[in-house]
């Protein structure tokens, strides 16, 4: 069966009185809805709103990501708090990494103590056991200084002449202030690496580059104090 879809003449119904002529168009019945409008001509509407969709998700997908330019100044104020923080760590830890590693002179220190608490501080002057030098004006690090006042012939070790500090440490605390001393340096680098985005860099090249540097900053800075120190 096949159904109409011709429009009537202008001038109205042919001669037969049948309402159509031989240019109508006729189509099967399967290929038409009830009221006579073809379903290809749907369904190439609903392709060409498919395949536009198609097109809009690709180019969304395919669209360049837009990256937020970060404000500098956290990342600079953290640069140079950490900065400096790891430089305090570093040298803290040098004179005692060499004593506990062998290398140093020792000797007796004598000295007094001022103030209280953690406020109190003990000076005085060191005495290299072979008498090569005598340093004044030392730190006597190492001493349970609780209500002393006098510091009177501790035995000591110092790094040498230029040494800032006479170490009385005893039970091998010194490991202990260079091992702490040496990590905090180290979570100081990773803080930099952190506070200035090094790690999100898009490029891998640049951003081993850029964690290399927040890196090995801190771990430069350590090797000068330690070639200080030595």
């Amino acid at each position: 069966m096949r159904q109409h879809l011709g429009w009537p003449r202008p001038d109205g119904p042919d001669e037969g009185g049948s309402g159509t002529d031989g240019n109508d168009l006729w189509l099967p019945i399967e290929e038409v809805h009830w009221d006579g409008t073809p379903i290809r001509a749907e369904q190439a509407i609903d392709d060409g709103f498919a395949a536009s969709a198609v097109r809009d998700r690709a180019r969304r997908r395919t669209r360049p990501r837009v990256v937020r330019q970060r404000d500098p100044v956290p990342g600079l104020a953290g640069l140079l708090g950490l900065g400096l923080l790891a430089a305090f760590f570093a040298w803290v830890s040098a004179e005692p990494f060499w004593l506990a590693v062998g290398h140093g002179t020792t000797g007796t220190v004598v000295g007094e103590c001022t103030g209280g608490g953690l406020a109190q501080r003990c000076r005085g002057t060191f005495v290299a056991a072979d008498g090569r030098f005598v340093a004044h004006g030392v730190r006597i690090g190492g001493l349970d200084t609780a209500g002393l006042r006098t510091v009177t012939a501790v035995p000591a070790r110092m790094t040498g002449p230029e040494g800032a500090t006479a170490y009385a440490d005893r039970g091998g605390t010194l490991h202990l202030r260079w091992l702490l001393g040496f990590g905090l340096v180290g979570a100081c680098a990773a803080g930099i690496v952190r506070v200035t985005g090094t790690a999100g860099l898009s490029g891998q090249r640049a951003r081993r580059w850029a964690i290399a540097a927040a890196v090995g900053g801190p771990l430069l800075v350590t090797v000068g104090f330690l070639v200080a120190a030595f």
